[in-house]
């Protein structure tokens, strides 16, 4: 958040100086630099629109920081609608999609049942657009494979003692400090691998 301000700034600084340049050339006989108040207004209103966004940005990556670092990483299911809408459509990495809050939920409580110590607790790379309207945020995900997996029909896959370290990425779309919806990245044949599961 402190690197988003310094970019604000900076970027409104970077603005009036240009334009004060720009108007150096327009003065009066005596020398001096005359600009009208619509051009003032002119300016404020170019710094208004750059910064719009900030606020909104600033409070969705919070948002986000929250959901991996306690909610998820906690499995703290009842919390999930702080950050996602009901109706929320998730693109997960093997390709498959689902809709609605509760699948959401469903898919991922499965990955804490054969992985009960699953967490992402930083994010290396976070920013957005300059609306807020998208974030783009990298972790790191980690566990052990410590409890069997359900593969269906009553049966089980006996767990390899193995950890999981792996680099994903959300994008994720925000409406009223909401995600409807999320796109999901980082590599299935990886994750497996590390899991003891590759083939």
């Amino acid at each position: 958040m402190k690197n988003l301000k310094i970019i604000s700034k900076s970027l409104a600084v970077f603005v009036v100086t240009t334009a004060m340049l720009s108007f150096s050339s327009c003065s009066n006989n005596n020398g001096k630099i005359t600009i009208s108040k619509s051009e003032i207004d002119s300016l404020r209103n170019q710094i208004k629109i750059m910064t719009a966004g900030n606020e909104t940005l600033a409070k969705n990556l919070a948002t986000f920081d929250t959901l991996d670092y306690t909610v998820f990483s906690n499995a703290q299911w009842v919390r999930l609608h702080e950050s996602h809408s009901k109706d929320v459509k998730v693109n997960w990495p093997d390709g498959h999609f689902t809709v609605g809050i509760e699948k959401h939920i469903q898919d991922l409580a499965a990955m804490f049942v054969y992985a009960p110590d699953t967490r992402i607790k930083q994010h290396p790379v976070h920013f957005g657009n300059s609306t807020g309207e998208w974030t783009a945020v990298t972790g790191v995900m980690e566990g052990t494979f410590s409890k069997p997996m359900p593969i269906g029909n009553g049966k089980f896959i006996q767990p390899t003692g193995k950890s999981f370290k792996l680099p994903m990425c959300t994008i994720g779309h925000w409406v009223n400090g909401i995600m409807n919806e999320e796109y999901l990245f980082w590599d299935n044949q990886t994750y497996m691998n590390q899991l003891g599961l590759g083939k």
